[in-house]
């Protein structure tokens, strides 16, 4: 247990803040933002200052995209070819070779060959 003693003065503590409380305020009424002169160190991109990009960047820029996305509509037109369907009389024929091999598997004990 805590004898008298040990227990802290409540009005030290007080007085403790109180004469805190004067530098706390001065440090919180200091201008927040940082000089632009001076440097920031290390941030994450989205709070970085923006940089015009020049003409040239620009270009360089959207050739790089058009040329990105001429070759995905390339690999979606070879994609959607090679799903095309099959002509008809190829899709019958398979059919047919279907419906035999189907006949031929149920009937298996008849078929002696």
């Amino acid at each position: 247990m805590n004898t008298p003693e040990e227990r802290p003065n409540p009005d030290d503590a007080l007085a403790r803040a109180r004469a805190a409380r004067a530098k706390m305020a001065a440090a919180l009424d200091e201008d927040q933002e940082p000089d632009p002169d001076e440097p920031l160190g290390w941030q994450p991109i989205w709070k970085r200052p923006r940089k015009p990009k020049s003409k040239a960047a620009k270009k360089a820029e959207l050739r790089k995209q058009r040329k990105r996305l001429q070759e995905a509509a390339k690999r979606r037109l070879a994609a959607a070819n090679s799903r095309r369907p099959r002509s008809r009389q190829n899709r019958i024929g398979n059919a047919a070779a279907r419906r035999d091999a189907r006949a031929l598997s149920r009937h298996s004990g008849a078929w002696l060959w």
